[in-house]
């Protein structure tokens, strides 16, 4: 018997008498937006069944989370809701929607918990509860005229009060930009790191930027706005715009594990899976099972797996301890 198969048979024993580091419990409350007014492909609106389906509580409650799933929010459509000035589809009933979501996030972080709202589409965004907004995403038109200081008066959003500053504010994992996002991006000076940038410089070296940007003057909770099209498409085919030359897994969880690392994560959103768009029920799998890694991997899972602590290197309790009598040979 080697060295390395003892030795991993008598961790393994320790490890299942519950010698565990100790591990800060999270309270996490799960709401659901099943929006899909914000763009035009059907489907969106099944997001938080399917990332539910995927395992997600499971997931969390093995993490050593509580978990409150408060089910899906029901949004209300506007009778009437005409295009806005040619551009924006469906204003009032997105504004509507946003509202009903900002409620219900500011009571579940006010109660204590952290919030993790699944999508529906990236419309809306829970304002009242936003202090520090990181995107891993695409950008949105709409979102990006609310960041800053400046509320434009836009049918369905009166209720809206400005809550974020232009440094409050990074984008990960950009390509593709249109150009009124573009302009946005430079007018308002908003930091942002496009997939060229963690090309050139390495997601390592991204995330200390953006900490530094967001929290290098004091610390305050941050709010992870997470689009499962910031990912290449071939790991999430099963959304609303796969554009190749995305981020990879390790990039993808490598963000999380950072940002799970600061310990103030207030709030994440999970947003774009769409069951419909997936060519293949394991394409649609795959998506969802990675969102369900994105989220996991904001509360405590990591890419090592378990870990366990010994103060002094185990030894067998009996000769025979293993089943197979074999003894580690040093």
């Amino acid at each position: 018997m080697s060295l390395r198969s003892g030795l991993t048979r008598l961790f393994s024993r320790r490890a299942d008498a519950g010698l565990r580091l100790p591990r800060q419990a999270h309270s996490v409350a799960l709401v659901g937006a099943p929006l899909s007014r914000g763009q035009k492909r059907r489907g969106v609106d099944r997001g938080p069944a399917t990332v539910r389906a995927a395992g997600l509580v499971e997931r969390l409650a093995g993490l050593g989370c509580q978990v409150h799933d408060f089910g899906d929010l029901n949004f209300t459509q506007v009778p009437n809701d005409e295009l806005y000035n040619n551009l924006i589809s469906y204003p009032r009933s997105v504004g509507s929607a946003s509202q009903v979501l900002a409620d219900a996030v500011s009571r579940a972080v006010a109660a204590g918990h952290s919030c993790v709202t699944i999508g529906g589409d990236h419309s809306n965004l829970p304002w009242k509860s936003l202090h520090l907004l990181l995107m891993p995403v695409w950008l949105y038109y709409q979102q990006l005229l609310f960041c800053c200081d400046k509320v434009p008066q836009l049918p369905g959003f009166s209720w809206l009060k400005p809550c974020l500053s232009a440094s409050d504010i990074v984008y990960i994992g950009l390509r593709d930009l249109d150009p009124a996002e573009y302009y946005i991006l430079k007018n308002y000076d908003i930091q942002y790191f496009s997939m060229r940038d963690i090309d050139r410089l390495g997601i390592q070296k991204v995330m200390e930027r953006t900490f530094e940007q967001l929290m290098g003057r004091r610390q305050r909770p941050i709010h992870l706005s997470f689009d499962i099209d910031a990912f290449d498409p071939s790991l999430a085919s099963a959304t609303g715009t796969p554009v190749i030359g995305g981020l990879t897994y390790r990039e993808g969880m490598y963000i999380t594990e950072e940002i799970h690392n600061t310990g103030m994560l207030s709030a994440v959103d999970m947003v774009e899976v769409n069951p419909l768009l997936g060519a293949s029920q394991e394409e649609v799998n795959a998506t969802a099972s990675l969102a369900v890694d994105v989220i996991a991997t904001c509360f405590g899972q990591t890419r090592e797996g378990a870990h366990t602590a010994f103060d002094n290197l185990p030894t067998p309790s009996s000769p025979d301890e293993s089943d197979s009598k074999e003894q580690v040979r040093i």
